[in-house]
């Protein structure tokens, strides 16, 4: 009998939207630096460099990291009075790659109806509060038992820890009796698999190739689309 269930956010809950890192850095940039276009497009340039550097260390080591700490890589002065306008702008400009599938309301509430604890786990830079936010905004958020991002961890998937953490969030005690369900065959596949959950792929991501590490493994169950789950599971 399933426990819980677990899911991914960016590529799962919420569809995958390519998006241009650099092109949000911009957005935030041009206010921070209006005054000068040319500094603002080198800062934008230090920001889209520090982000992809922090991203391509969660792939070799599973570290996680959190904002802060890509505009400290950067240098930037966070202290200008302009810096929470132009973060503002920044968040707004993701905005558009945040909206939840709109199947996940009726899977999450049939899940719920089984007594089954559900969960978040993201690896993500940005607050819980930004992502909470738009979970509330789609009126999914008290669906979960308990939400975790990586932002406010040491590390983040595939690392154990962060699997644990997600479990220990819900209230499930038994990896076995519970599932992961994700986008990334190695963050989420194998990672799951690592800590003896179960693990269901949803293949729609258009993963970066700098973010893809090869690995063997094979999920427990593939659905196309998350209307699926409640009937993969049903006899699990």
């Amino acid at each position: 009998m399933v426990e819980a269930v677990v899911f991914d956010w960016g590529g799962t809950l919420t569809p995958w939207i390519t998006m241009d890192f650099r092109a949000g850095w911009e957005t935030y940039t041009s206010i921070l630096h209006a005054e000068d276009p040319l500094l603002a497009r080198e800062v934008a340039s230090a920001l889209a460099a520090a982000d992809t550097g922090r991203w391509a260390a969660v792939k070799d080591g599973a570290k996680a990291f959190h904002l802060g700490e890509v505009l400290a890589d950067a240098a930037v002065d966070t202290s200008s009075e302009l810096h929470g306008r132009a973060l503002e702008a920044y968040r707004e400009f993701w905005v558009q790659a945040t909206h939840t599938d709109p199947e996940a309301a009726p899977m999450l509430a049939a899940l719920k109806e089984r007594g089954i604890k559900l969960g978040v786990l993201s690896s993500t830079m940005w607050p819980g509060e930004w992502h909470e936010e738009w979970l509330r905004r789609d009126g999914v958020l008290h669906y979960f038992d308990g939400v975790t991002w990586s932002s406010d961890l040491e590390f983040t998937k595939p690392h154990p820890t962060a699997f644990e953490a997600a479990l220990a969030a819900v209230g499930a005690t038994d990896p076995a009796r519970c599932v992961y369900v994700g986008d990334r065959p190695y963050d989420d596949i194998s990672g799951a698999k690592g800590i003896g959950m179960r693990a269901v792929l949803v293949p729609h991501s258009d993963i970066p190739v700098d973010q893809q590490v090869p690995v063997d493994v094979s999920p427990d169950g593939v659905i196309q689309r998350l209307a699926e789950l409640p009937n993969l599971l049903e006899h699990w």
